[in-house]
């Protein structure tokens, strides 16, 4: 196991509503909650920040602002197209939280980071 636990944002149907509605290609396909939520990116927070459920919305509320842009950026990175502003209620309002902090890592190599 690693010292690392796993958080995921389950979209909701506010989030899905705004992904179809801000898309500036007026010919796409409308997506529906399940199709987005089929791929989601997990994000390894601090084993500790998921001891117990406040410690880990005590995490949530510091570091919401930087979830929701790189969510929001996954599907239009042009930020004019996003909501304003990006508060925790809107927040709480477009994702479900859901975390793991039982990560056991199955490969043994070193973990890289391909974006540095």
């Amino acid at each position: 196991m690693i010292n690392r636990a796993a958080l995921l944002l389950r979209y909701k149907r506010p989030a899905v509503q705004w992904i179809n509605e801000a898309d500036p290609n007026p010919d796409s396909q409308a997506l529906t909650l399940e199709e987005v939520n089929e791929e989601r990116l997990v994000y390894l927070i601090r084993d500790e920040d998921a001891d117990s459920p406040n410690d880990l919305e005590k995490w949530v509320k510091a570091n919401f602002q930087s979830l929701f842009e790189n969510e929001l950026d996954g599907w239009y990175t042009d930020p004019s197209l996003w909501p304003t502003p990006l508060t925790y209620q809107l927040f709480q309002r477009w994702f479900d939280i859901e975390c793991h902090s039982m990560i056991v890592d199955t490969v043994g190599d070193v973990i890289e980071d391909d974006e540095t």
